[in-house]
């Protein structure tokens, strides 16, 4: 019976969203045309600023030559609208754009939990119908959520053998992983459920997640585990990956861990695809590739695995009329975009783009086989250096300079010259090199710049306009 309740409720409920699919796509031809852009990405990536950004340059489009609908004057205004969404907190532009551009500026708290801004832009239509009609408006809404969450989509298709098998043999390779790994080969899983023990796995296994994470390493689920929320020490964030354990019985250790992890999949990453994921039909996810070679081959290759996950999770696809009511809503447009473009000089930007290209290569072909437009770009939503030449060594170094964000003090910084062969770097990668053996890459922190900003204009960034022109341009002409 209780089976028989849960089918009828998955079939009511898929029900219910169907018909809301149905509803939305009839009547969005008479209605304000909504753009529902997600935007993610793996931690320290920078999505607060980049949102933060982005909006700024809509509001003053002044630095956007690349947006067409803004170049062209087809953007007539914009305005920051109240959310549709009730029960979602408010992406704080305000506060992060004041934090940005005050006059000892720095760094916005990153994104802990979901959120979403709603901008409504009134768009003058170009082309045929241009003198046909008048302008219209369209709404933008913008969802900001952790890249942690993303990837527990991932964990829907695994069972908890699958997925126990797959975590320990990444945190073999990850740091922090060898204590957990010794805690866990003393574990009998076989025996009687002990709390205590429950507890003691999950905190090793949550401090494994997070040395990883801090080393640079990209694919940390599940999400909650280091972002709980009000879910912190509840049994369904009381798990961790368990050897096979032949002949563990009912109440044993390995059997309360695999039901936890099918709870965790039912109560927290279904609803979040249910109620949020599945409705976004762009999306932006944001990688800090740069970070990632800087913390050596283990960690490109781990950011290469978290990528075709990330890919795999979306539903890709055109949204025509026909698809949207009868398969629901898919994702139309996906840009990888490796952040931190301004920490290069211009002329290593072509080698950063073609290495994210071929970190996503085997999923983005899927996606686009599928009738999805993929893209990888090189952005800084925030520039924060300028570039310049100095003498090095009897010859002329290409350099950027910034703000250092532990000191405040001007330095130039080279972080290594990146190969023009992407192989270079994913081929070691894929073999489990320890260590690059013919190049050494550096990373600097730097703040943000004093900013003296002209009427009219955005805070200074790098192919912001170009992400928002292959993010929804086609949408605002």
């Amino acid at each position: 019976m209780k089976g028989q309740v849960l089918v009828i409720s998955a079939i009511a409920d898929g029900i219910v969203r169907g018909v809301e699919t149905v509803t939305d796509t009839l009547a969005a031809p008479f209605g304000d045309q909504v753009i529902r852009l997600g935007v993610t990405g793996l931690s320290r990536a920078g999505k607060t600023v980049f949102i933060t950004s982005l909006v700024a340059n809509l509001m003053d489009r002044g630095r956007m030559p690349q947006l067409v609908a803004a170049s062209s004057g087809g953007i007539r205004a914009a305005w920051l609208q109240p959310q549709p969404d009730d029960t979602l907190p408010r992406f704080d532009f305000e506060k992060h754009l004041a934090r940005l551009t005050s006059t000892d500026p720095g760094w916005p708290e990153g994104t802990r939990r979901i959120s979403e801004l709603r901008l409504s832009l009134r768009v003058q239509p170009t082309g045929f119908l241009a003198g046909l009609t008048g302008p219209r408006t369209v709404h933008l809404d913008i969802i900001d959520y952790p890249g942690e969450w993303l990837l527990d989509l991932g964990l829907l298709g695994k069972s908890f053998a699958q997925w126990s098998e797959d975590r320990l043999a990444r945190l073999a390779l990850q740091p922090g992983g060898a204590a957990y790994l010794a805690l866990e080969a003393d574990t009998d899983a076989t025996v009687a459920l002990d709390e205590a023990q429950a507890q003691r796995l999950a905190a090793e296994f949550t401090q494994a997640l997070g040395q990883a994470r801090d080393a640079g390493y990209s694919d940390c689920s599940p999400g909650r585990f280091l972002l709980p929320g009000d879910l912190a020490g509840s049994p369904v964030l009381t798990f961790a990956p368990l050897r096979a354990a032949a002949g563990a019985g009912r109440g044993s250790l390995w059997r309360e861990f695999d039901r936890r992890f099918e709870s965790y999949k039912r109560n927290v990453v279904k609803p979040f695809f249910r109620n949020h994921f599945s409705r976004i039909d762009r999306q932006i996810v944001l990688v800090d590739v740069l970070g990632a070679i800087h913390s050596g081959p283990r960690a490109v290759e781990d950011l290469r695995h978290a990528m075709a996950d990330i890919l795999a999770a979306f539903r890709p696809g055109k949204n025509d009329f026909l698809s949207r009511i009868w398969a629901g809503r898919r994702v139309e447009r996906i840009l990888f975009a490796a952040t931190k473009a301004d920490h290069l000089h211009h002329k290593q930007h072509p080698q950063l783009t073609a290495i994210t290209q071929a970190l996503l290569r085997d999923a983005r072909d899927r996606a686009d086989f599928a009738g999805a437009r993929t893209a990888a770009m090189s952005i800084a939503a925030l520039r924060t250096t300028v570039e310049d030449t100095i003498d090095h060594e009897g010859g002329r170094l290409d350099v950027v300079r910034g703000r250092l964000a532990e000191t405040g003090k001007q330095a130039a910084f080279y972080p290594g010259q990146l190969p023009s062969d992407p192989a270079h770097l994913l081929s070691p990668a894929r073999e489990g090199a320890e260590k690059w053996l013919d190049a050494d890459y550096a990373i600097m922190k730097f703040a943000p710049a004093p900013l003296t900003l002209r009427s009219g204009d955005g805070p200074p960034h790098i192919r912001l306009d170009r992400a928002a022109e292959f993010l929804f341009g086609d949408r605002l002409t």
